[in-house]
Formats: C-alpha cells, sequence, structure tokens
C-alpha cells in the first residue's frame, strides 16, 4: 500500500488517509439525500437517483484515488443539479432524459479540453495573486456553506439576521462549534472526525440526532428496480433524439451545453488550486510536468480526466454534473495526501447504499463545524496577497467573495477574471494579459448573458 500510493513519500500514513477519507465523506455525504430530493422533482424516480449519486461518486472517486493519487472526491454538484432541475428542466421546459444527454456531452467536451492543452493553458494563465485569493475564497465559501447548513444566519425579507438561539439545532451547532475549535487549538489528533462524532452523539438527548431511522429499511430492492428508468435512458427516442430532433431548439441546447461545461471546469479547476497550492498536493515538479508535457504527466492532468470521466459517467447512469468536491479540503486539512483518502471516501460511498439510514443520522450540525474549522484554515492563503496594492487586491477581493454570495467557484472565478482584465486595461497593462485571459473573460461575460436570456 505505501508502494502504490508512496505514502511515505507524500509525509502521510495509512491511519492519516483513512481518518481524512471518513471526514470528507462525512462532510459531503449528504449528498446523498439532497440530490435525489432536488433531481427528483423533474420526475426522475427518487430512488434511482440516490443510486446514481452513489455509483457517480464511487467512479469517480476511485479514478481520482488510483489513477490520480490525489486526495479529492467527487459526487453530483450542488448548483448544477439546482440549474439542471429548475433552469433546464423547469424554466426551458427539457425532460431530464434531453437534460442528461446535455450532460452527457459536457462530461465528452471537457474530456476533450482535459485531453489537449486547453485546460492547460486556463491553469498557467491564472495569475499568481488571483490563485491565492482562490484559495482564500474557497476558505469563506466553504465556512459560509457550514454558517448556512445550520441556520445560525437567517435571512427574514431577504436582510441578514443573527437567529435566535432558541431551539435544539442551534443550540446543538454551537455546542458543535465549541467542542470541535477546543480540539483544533488543543491539537487533538483527528479533532475534525471526533468533533463530528461527538457533536452526533450529543444530539441524541437534545432529540436532534434522529435514532428512528436507523430502524427503517434502505429501500435499496427498489432503488435497484428504479435504476433500470436512468440507466442509460439518454441514448433513447426521448434522450439524444429528442434532444436535436427541432431545429429551433438547438440554438438552447448549445447555450445550456456551454453554461454546464464552462461551469463544471471552472469549479474543478477552481478546488484544484485553491486546495493544491495551499497543501502542496500539486507540487512543483507536477507544475513543471503540466507545463512541459503532454498527455498525462501530472497529477493534475489525471485528476482533471478523473473529473470529466465522472460527469459522463454520472449521465449514463442517470444524475447531474459530477465534479470535484470543495469539501474534499475537509480531508485534506486533517492530513490526507494521496489516493488512499479517496478510496475510503469511495468505499464509505458504496456503503452508504447499504447503510443510508444509519448515515443519515449524522446531522448537519455536526459536521457544519468542520467545514466551518476548514474555512478557517484556508483564510491564511489571504497573507500572499499584497491588499495594499489595489492592482492586486480589487480582483483578489472579488474573486475571493464573490465565491461565497453567488453560491459558485466559477463565478467567483469569472468575476475575479472580469476585475483583472479591467484593471490591465485601465493601466495600459494590456501586454501583462495572457491571451487566455481575454478568451476566459469573453466566455464568462458571453455566460452571463446566456443565463439572463435562458
Amino acid at each position: 500500500m505505501d508502494k502504490f500510493f508512496k505514502l511515505k513519500e507524500h509525509g502521510t500514513t495509512v491511519s492519516t488517509e483513512v481518518v481524512a477519507g471518513i471526514t470528507t465523506f462525512f462532510a459531503m455525504a449528504y449528498i446523498i439525500f439532497v440530490n435525489p430530493d432536488i433531481l427528483s422533482q423533474t420526475g426522475m424516480p427518487y430512488g434511482a437517483v440516490f443510486l446514481a449519486t452513489i455509483i457517480s461518486a464511487v467512479i469517480g472517486t476511485l479514478v481520482m484515488g488510483l489513477i490520480a493519487n490525489v486526495p479529492y472526491a467527487q459526487a453530483p454538484g450542488m448548483g448544477l443539479n439546482a440549474f439542471f432541475t429548475y433552469t433546464v428542466c423547469f424554466g426551458l421546459g427539457f425532460s431530464w432524459k434531453e437534460a442528461l444527454s446535455m450532460v452527457f456531452i459536457c462530461g465528452i467536451i471537457n474530456v476533450i479540453i482535459t485531453v489537449t492543452k486547453v485546460r492547460k493553458l486556463i491553469i498557467k494563465a491564472i495569475p499568481e495573486s488571483l490563485q491565492h485569493a482562490i484559495s482564500g475564497g474557497i476558505g469563506i465559501f466553504i465556512a459560509y456553506i457550514g454558517i448556512l447548513n445550520v441556520g445560525i444566519i437567517s435571512f427574514p425579507g431577504n436582510i441578514p439576521t443573527l437567529t435566535d438561539f432558541n431551539n435544539n439545532k442551534i443550540i446543538l451547532s454551537i455546542i458543535g462549534i465549541v467542542l470541535t475549535f477546543i480540539l483544533l487549538v488543543r491539537k487533538v489528533k483527528g479533532s475534525i472526525i471526533i468533533g463530528i462524532i461527538g457533536t452526533t452523539l450529543i444530539g441524541i438527548p437534545l432529540g436532534v440526532t434522529d435514532l428512528s431511522a436507523i430502524s427503517t429499511t434502505s429501500g435499496l430492492g427498489t432503488s435497484v428496480e428504479e435504476l433500470k428508468i436512468t440507466l442509460f435512458a439518454i441514448f433513447g427516442k426521448e434522450g439524444f433524439a429528442s434532444l436535436f430532433h427541432d431545429p429551433e431548439r438547438i440554438p438552447v441546447v448549445l447555450m445550456t451545453i456551454f453554461a454546464f461545461s464552462l461551469s463544471d471546469t471552472f469549479d474543478t479547476i477552481g478546488t484544484f488550486i485553491g486546495t493544491g497550492r495551499r497543501s502542496g498536493i500539486f507540487d512543483v515538479e507536477d507544475e513543471k510536468a503540466l507545463e512541459e508535457g503532454s498527455g498525462f504527466k501530472s497529477k493534475m492532468d489525471k485528476a482533471l480526466f478523473a473529473d470529466s470521466i465522472a460527469t459522463s459517467v454520472g449521465a449514463l447512469v442517470g444524475t447531474s454534473n459530477t465534479t470535484t468536491y470543495v469539501e474534499s479540503a475537509a480531508g485534506i486539512e486533517v492530513g490526507g495526501r494521496t489516493g488512499l483518502t479517496s478510496v475510503v471516501t469511495a468505499g464509505l460511498f458504496v456503503i452508504s447504499a447499504f447503510l443510508a439510514p444509519l448515515v443519515g443520522i449524522v446531522p448537519t450540525q455536526a459536521t457544519a463545524p468542520a467545514l466551518i474549522a476548514v474555512g478557517i484554515m484556508m483564510l491564511a492563503s489571504f497573507k500572499e496577497i499584497n491588499w495594499s496594492q489595489l492592482e492586486d487586491g480589487i480582483p483578489a477581493f472579488f474573486a475571493a467573495i464573490f465565491m461565497a454570495f453567488s453560491y459558485s467557484i466559477s463565478y467567483g472565478i469569472a468575476t475575479g477574471f472580469i476585475f483583472y482584465l479591467i484593471i490591465k486595461v485601465a493601466l495600459g497593462k494590456t501586454k501583462e494579459l495572457n491571451p487566455v485571459i481575454w478568451v476566459a473573460t469573453a466566455l464568462f461575460i458571453l455566460n452571463f448573458v446566456i443565463m439572463a436570456f435562458i
């Protein structure tokens, strides 16, 4: 195992990787239940989406771990599943089979830009100040997810306000945050996973951790039967054939695929840059191979390929875009450095298919403190930005802040790119602009225009 994953070379151990894999899984396990809730609104069978979510997560995460040897996990992306349901199906009137067909095409496009030099040019073109901003911005984003998940902040009348601490869920959230942070500052090994377990147990007498769910059946047999409905549904007459049947709809189809692909691509690139730069997972030698070689000479090459493959696999079994989860940072922060972390996470996803009720008893109040803690740790990247130099500070601010405010890594990168270009043009420093920055910024603006009309 040490030889395959190169544990010593990466300064880690089997036990550390196992803890990291468990931590990542519980930080993102909510997707097992949330994704079916969202996609089933389109008419897709809940049980089918439940299994498709797990299958796409397992395959994508295993490829990430066994081929790329990096500690990242994959699953259907939040935001992308909402776009699938509320914009593509409800707003534009496409059926879920047609929407899955577009997701599959998106995956193929991402594979193509991965095996060519396109995504290498994108990564190399991102200025160092923006890379640090992306890393810190992901920290804000992760912490914001944790805070929203437990309801500490509410929005009565669309005005953000601190919620009243008058129910056991909020009280458990505060207990979980305090417990996790005490363990962290005391440098207790495995503090994040201990915090998750401890908060879950404390939630039992408070009535937040629902043990009654354990006695319910997972309905696995029903889910398997329902999976037959979504499996390879894109190849039926209501999939690809229907998608391109009406010539008048083709422009809308192409624009929708573009929106899917752009968001998916930059979400992944942002996650890799943000967490990889801080942890050193994508080291100097790896970056050199990324710049100089073609093919798959670097870990990031292979990781991006794994992400692309997972999207197409997810569409085949019946779920929206599969992407690299920013919650992987939770496992990375507790020491995960190799693909063994991913293998452990994938194994837990497999187990969850049989023990869904047991996994489901872990409340968001137990996992949210882990996300907040990881977010705080990632803010350290901001110290590398020269904030007194507005030329660097303005694009960095928009890249970082908009990740959380727009609830999207790709939108954060988009605003960072746009203001970076504006500042350079205003200062007459257009020669410093990489051509990729011009192209990427134009694509982002085009995407915003498209989103305004579709």
